[in-house]
């Protein structure tokens, strides 16, 4: 194990990290897709709101406040109901609290001593966002051996009748900050902050970022898929938990299938909402990612108040003109304006091409594709054959992998100095 890990704090990871601003369940969803956009990860989480104001709470009562992460995902399939479809006003007022899943177990506070080698096995468990104290002046060192001379800070992990995989945070002993104020301002970690962090200190890591991504069993091959003449909607019956993606697949020969897109809060994150929530509930999955117009002509979308293409034709008796929305890829976020995919969809690669890398690729190398592209997973396809799909590596994969042993090492001829070249590749 790297010792990075054992020698830095989640303090050190949270310089310029900006003071957390709690999103309340009473919030609107149109409130929601504002903000939504400037997170990370694709999702906000979502709070219950103080009943006594005045009170510092303690890491307990904080942590029962918390509801769960809301997606853009969970917002874009919460406006494809058809009585959200029908009253888009009325959906777009309603508070959070209808389209968030609940899920306390998402987000954990921990102090900002707290080591990082713990803090990467509780996201092993599933946690996606730490929430860390903010302090005005922090005691804290994250020298080399700094652990040796701050033995307590091993104590952020209650290990006492149970093993790695049943981590106990003591969220309620003395934190080792001070604050100037009496109210408590924090500051949240991600998964995505975690591995930009990793990224800039590969050498330390070595050998595992040029090892390939298959060597290291790091690909995941229990992904979600949907056939791409499945309705789009079916995704909404069952939403995947981490990563928050289903692969629209085309079923091939001898059970191998091909990658045409995705649906995910990564591709949804920045999108038209409401476009893309008539899309989910009104095309199939092919159509939805691709951005497919053809057979279109006779269903007319309503005024989605958004940036979406209008034809504007004059009636067939040359009356009075009306304007009537057809569906568009590009107010969705989608831009095919390559006349390609009209011959083949797998020979179309726009702004909905999912997001690849091969069964060779380097860690490094998906690490940087993920950053690069703000994407909480990559899926890994054949080295042969570049839209056969095998799985996902998403970050849980990639923090199982630099937290364990390496069982094998790269070969001889390639040197660590060649690291540079693999990212760009």
């Amino acid at each position: 194990m790297a010792s990075v890990f054992l020698y830095h704090v989640v303090g050190d990871l949270t310089v310029g990290k900006p003071e957390m601003a709690e999103f309340y369940e009473t919030e609107t969803i149109e409130t929601a897709i504002r903000v939504i956009g400037e997170s990370t990860e694709c999702g906000i989480p979502i709070w219950k709101r103080k009943t006594h104001v005045g009170i510092i709470e303690n890491a307990e009562m904080k942590q029962q406040r918390f509801v769960g992460i809301l997606s853009s995902l969970d917002i874009v399939a919460f406006l494809a109901r058809t009585e959200n479809l029908e009253d888009q006003e009325r959906a777009m007022k309603a508070p959070v609290s209808e389209a968030v899943i609940p899920n306390y177990s998402l987000l954990r506070q921990v102090d900002p001593a707290t080591r990082l080698i713990d803090a990467l096995e509780m996201m092993k468990q599933g946690v996606r966002r730490l929430l860390i104290r903010k302090s005005v002046v922090w005691k804290g060192m994250s020298k080399r051996f700094s652990i040796l001379y701050n033995g307590k800070w091993l104590k952020n992990i209650d290990t006492t009748g149970s093993s790695s995989n049943n981590l106990n945070v003591n969220t309620n002993r003395p934190s080792s900050s001070s604050t100037s104020s009496g109210h408590d301002k924090f500051c949240c970690l991600s998964r995505e902050d975690v591995i930009r962090f990793l990224i800039g200190c590969l050498g330390a890591l070595a050998p595992l970022p040029l090892s390939s991504i298959s060597t290291l069993g790091v690909i995941n091959p229990n992904y979600c898929s949907i056939d791409a003449s499945t309705p789009a909607i079916d995704v909404t019956h069952k939403l995947p938990d981490d990563p928050i993606a289903v692969a629209v697949v085309e079923n091939m020969h001898d059970n191998q299938y091909r990658i045409i897109g995705e649906i995910s809060a990564s591709k949804l994150w920045k999108c038209n909402y409401l476009g893309a929530a008539w899309a989910l509930a009104n095309l199939s999955a092919g159509q939805f990612v691709m951005g497919v117009e053809d057979h279109m002509t006779s269903r007319m979308v309503p005024d989605l108040s958004a940036n979406g293409n209008v034809d504007e034709t004059d009636s067939a008796n040359g009356g009075g003109a009306t304007r009537a929305r057809k569906f568009s890829s590009r107010s969705i976020g989608f831009n095919p304006s390559s006349p390609a995919f009209r011959i083949s969809r797998s020979m179309y690669r726009g702004r909905s091409a999912p997001l690849t890398c091969k069964v060779t690729s380097s860690l490094a190398a998906v690490m940087a594709q993920m950053l690069s592209h703000r994407a909480s997973h990559v899926w890994v396809t054949e080295d042969e054959n570049d839209d056969i799909l095998v799985g996902v590596v998403g970050y849980a994969d990639i923090l199982a992998a630099v937290t364990k042993q390496p069982t094998s090492f790269i070969p001889a001829n390639r040197s660590f100095e060649a690291l540079g070249n693999s990212i760009q590749s």
